[in-house]
């Protein structure tokens, strides 16, 4: 009975966050249909798969600032490169391990005043070409999401790049520190069509 009350409590507790989430896939899945560019109409939406969400990918990391970090040509999957420079080291821990990513800034999006404050955090990680897109995943994040210090990284949000549907986009290639060795099986699980 205690068992019962235990796991009816913690499934209550959850419920805001799982539908903060679903409310974000459904964001994600408008901003296909807003984008000229996009690889997917909304009859391909049916071929989107995720994880279901986990709070437990939803960790505090602690934010080391890199100011004095040199920009640097990030190569894409089709052969061009991007222009990103390091914002910040982030530290936390997941699965027991402590993990350390780079958080950057695209020098390009940077000029525009809508995307000054935007920073992105491509990685890979144990589940990519089994469960999720090979070639990894993303996070968006913004400036004002650092807080003492801090940001909350929420997994769930990972998503794919548009390489994982369709050729011919210039999505950024995670660099390998920013290699994961363990699986972070939350977020956006690979596209039906592609391998």
């Amino acid at each position: 009975m205690l068992f019962a009350l235990v796991a009816s409590l913690s499934g209550f507790s959850q419920t805001p966050y799982l539908q903060q989430i679903a409310a974000h896939r459904e964001e994600y899945k408008a901003d296909f249909l807003k984008s000229p560019k996009s690889p997917l109409k909304k009859e391909d939406f049916k071929k989107l798969s995720f994880y279901e969400p986990d709070s437990l990918y939803r960790v505090e990391a602690t934010v080391q600032r890199t100011p004095t970090a040199e920009p640097f040509e990030l190569p894409t999957y089709d052969g061009q490169k991007k222009t990103y420079v390091s914002y910040a080291l982030l530290t936390f821990r997941l699965k027991g391990k402590t993990c350390r990513l780079t958080l950057y800034r695209s020098l390009q999006l940077a000029r525009l005043p809508q995307y000054r404050d935007y920073l992105f955090l491509p990685f890979k990680d144990a589940s990519n070409g089994r469960e999720t897109y090979g070639g990894g995943r993303y996070m968006d994040l913004r400036v004002g999401d650092i807080k003492d210090g801090k940001i909350a990284l929420d997994f769930n949000k990972a998503y794919n790049p548009y390489c994982a549907y369709s050729d011919g986009y210039a999505c950024p290639i995670p660099p390998k520190e920013n290699h994961l060795t363990l699986a972070v099986e939350a977020g956006e699980k690979q596209f039906a069509n592609k391998e």
